[in-house]
């Protein structure tokens, strides 16, 4: 057993003891538990099964069986592909399950991915190196978005395919804005007049209670990545993630701002009420400002909301053009897959042109942008208006950091960010204190390893 090989095993036993401890807290969603591949080989003579974990809700299995999985399997025959559902583990995106699974010997065939994640799981020598594969079999770097094939890349080695990429911008209820007397055709353009506009947006009703608000800056893609970009922020000093940049701590200190003016307590009664309905907070009607991504657009065929709304870029904090990021996942082969060619054949056709095609061009697919410029350019994104928004924001945004802690920096800055919201600490001291718990966490991996 190589050094790599006893890195590995002691991370992840060391993982396999603490959920052990912790005695099964994490539900899952039905009593069947996730079936690892060499499980379930069998099938029609000389067909190889191939287990596939995913992690995303909603209408997903349905239509990746019907749109994807059963075009492969036409075209493979000799390969059955099994779904299951794997749940995220918090807010780290990813599937404690899935770890466990690895470490058990049990890991799945395929599985889905942030890619932001997979520098994190690629140190730990979790995830199947596929740079062997992309170079025989032709694979480009250049089909791709530069930054998004850069996700995928730890240590000069490539881990997955990308799939699909999103950005985020601003959703505005242009009905709301005429009714307080505003332009509903000029959104705000800086953060000021954010929110200068958003304060005319906020209505209680007689007990008290908000009815609408204008923006609340944590709703939607709020995150203190989100914003600590649009205010100027790196995040990253000398290659190590930094949180206490001057444009981070103003950030909070900005989001912290609308927690104290507007009473964090009774906007949490409205997002709680507003949660109620089962919609997208944007499409209730009563938000008249949010940050989101590109694939909540799917959402307007279906709730058909009754009032005008647009997107435009992010309002700008540092009176340069607004800044957005590229988030999205992707498709990897755990370690110690069982069947890993037939894997391969399966990632190659969901995560290259035919299967970006299949799902980003499917009769609901609108909203969604792929990893493929290519692909976006012959299904004529840039025909709808909206998705123009994010697709032309393509160009600057920017992507979270690859390291080995990517995955508990992102869990960290929610954490940080919810205390702070809620009068738990100042934001410079609690981004002092994400930054010394990060430098924490690396530490223990490299002891870890060497």
């Amino acid at each position: 057993m190589n050094g790599r090989s006893n890195g590995l095993f002691s991370v992840l036993t060391a993982f396999m003891f603490v959920l052990a401890l912790l005695g099964c807290q994490n539900a899952v969603l039905d009593d069947k538990k996730p079936e690892a591949a060499g499980k379930e080989n069998a099938g029609p003579k000389n067909q190889t099964m191939i287990n596939f974990w995913f992690s995303f809700g909603g209408d997903f299995q349905r239509d990746f069986q019907k749109y994807i999985i059963d075009e492969f399997e036409k075209a493979n025959p000799d390969i059955k592909v099994k779904m299951t559902f794997a749940e995220e583990t918090g807010k780290t995106h990813v599937s404690d399950k899935l770890l466990t699974a690895i470490a058990a010997g049990n890991a799945p065939d395929v599985a889905t991915f942030d890619r932001f994640a997979i520098g994190s799981w690629a140190a730990k020598g979790a995830l199947e190196d596929i740079s062997d594969l992309i170079k025989r079999d032709g694979i480009r770097q250049d089909d791709y978005y530069r930054g998004v094939w850069e996700e995928t890349v730890y240590k000069g080695r490539v881990y997955a395919l990308p799939f699909l990429v999103d950005t985020r911008a601003m959703y505005y209820n242009k009905t709301l804005l005429e009714k307080a007397g505003f332009d509903p055709e000029k959104p705000p353009q800086t953060i000021d007049e954010l929110d200068r506009m958003a304060e005319k947006l906020f209505v209680k009703n007689k007990n008290g209670k908000y009815e609408q608000v204008g923006f609340l800056p944590w709703m939607g893609q709020g995150s203190l990545f989100t914003h600590g970009i649009n205010f100027g922020a790196s995040f990253v000093n000398k290659g190590e993630f930094d949180p206490t940049e001057p444009q981070v701590v103003k950030a909070l200190e900005w989001m912290t701002g609308y927690a104290q003016k507007y009473d964090i307590s009774t906007l949490t009664g409205f997002s709680n009420a507003v949660a109620q309905t089962g919609l997208e907070p944007f499409w209730t009607g009563r938000v008249g400002f949010v940050f989101h991504g590109n694939w909540i657009l799917s959402g307007a065929p279906q709730y058909k909301p009754d009032f005008e709304w647009g997107v435009a870029p992010m309002p700008s904090a540092t009176g340069s053009p607004s800044m957005s990021w590229v988030g999205g996942n992707a498709f990897v082969i755990p370690k110690g897959a069982k069947n890993r060619e037939a894997a391969w054949r399966f990632v190659k056709f969901v995560a290259h042109k035919e299967g970006n095609l299949l799902w980003a061009g499917r009769p609901n697919g609108r909203g969604l942008i792929t990893s493929m410029p290519a692909v976006n350019a012959q299904l004529k994104l840039y025909e709808d208006a909206k998705l123009r928004v994010f697709l032309d924001l393509l160009a600057t945004a920017r992507t979270r950091p690859v390291s080995p802690v990517a995955s508990f920096y992102w869990a960290e800055m929610y954490r940080i960010r919810d205390l702070a919201l809620n009068g738990k600490g100042s934001p410079a001291a609690l981004l002092k204190e994400a930054k010394k718990n990060t430098d924490a966490e690396l530490q223990k991996l490299y002891e870890r390893r060497y």
